[in-house]
């Protein structure tokens, strides 16, 4: 079993949500980075979305298009990201996605990447922009390494489509919470409900994303889905936190994030 799986089966047997927060690798360095990923990791953190910086983030808002282009003026690279990940390996075994777009990996290469992504330690990838119908050769190459691939889910997406995404996924589904970008708002009941349609439909754990920024969103989110993923919030706390100040502040946040995502009695009693 993948740590990803592993993650959400821990998760389930706790009567919880998974706990995905999203850190841009290289924002606003990469050794700053390694301590704030093994603080969330400390704080309760189940998964670790670590993005790949990229030059025209589009699924993003400012907060993280902000983050980005921080990683990038630090001289952030994809080696860099996965010598990052080598670095946290020699500290923690908390699941790692790698997050981003596909002109980065197009430009690493592949087959390149998938082997030294394995090598590194990192579990899975999530591209925003690889929709599953165009990510046949991709998704090979990570089979052959035992990485797993985390695609889409929109709420505009067909049931046909639906099962088609779901046939791709290897360990969960990532559903987004509304038609927009990162960090905007939406109505996260209605999106919680819909996730768990979308698990009733595929048998997949469905994690929902965007929009959710305190933990009172992510208690809303936990009540019915299998996870709640936190980006903007997170590096909106990179952006404005001291340095000396930093890794205490997103540990608190986090570990305030894992509380929240404990469901009630009565809320696991719903999901059994």
């Amino acid at each position: 079993m993948s740590r990803i799986k592993a993650a959400f089966e821990r998760a389930r047997a706790e009567n919880r949500a998974a706990l995905i927060p999203y850190l841009c690798a290289g924002d606003p360095d990469l050794d700053t980075t390694y301590e704030l990923v093994l603080a969330a990791a400390e704080a309760g953190a189940d998964v670790i979305e670590l993005g790949m910086p990229f030059s025209d983030p589009t699924a993003d808002g400012p907060v993280i298009q902000r983050a980005s282009e921080r990683a990038l003026r630090s001289g952030t690279t994809l080696r860099g990201v996965l010598s990052l990940v080598e670095r946290i390996r020699a500290k923690s075994d908390v699941a790692i996605v790698l997050f981003g777009y596909y002109n980065p990996i197009l430009a690493f290469g592949e087959r390149e990447l998938a082997r030294a992504a394995k090598k590194a330690g990192v579990d899975g990838l999530l591209v925003v922009d690889l929709p599953p119908d165009e990510a046949a050769s991709l998704l090979e190459l990570l089979r052959a390494e035992d990485l797993d691939f985390v695609p889409f889910v929109a709420p505009t997406t067909s049931e046909a489509r639906m099962k088609r995404i779901a046939h791709s996924a290897t360990s969960f589904l990532y559903y987004v919470s509304l038609t927009g970008v990162t960090g905007a708002s939406t109505d996260l009941a209605r999106a919680a409900a819909r996730a768990e349609q979308v698990r009733a439909q595929t048998g997949l754990p469905v994690a929902v994303g965007f929009g959710i920024k305190t933990p009172a969103d992510a208690a809303t989110v936990a009540a019915r889905a299998d996870g709640v993923i936190v980006g903007a919030a997170l590096c909106s706390i990179v952006e404005h936190t001291p340095r000396d100040q930093l890794v205490g502040t997103l540990r608190d946040y986090v570990a305030s994030l894992r509380a929240a995502v404990q469901r009630t009695p009565a809320q696991a009693q719903a999901r059994s």
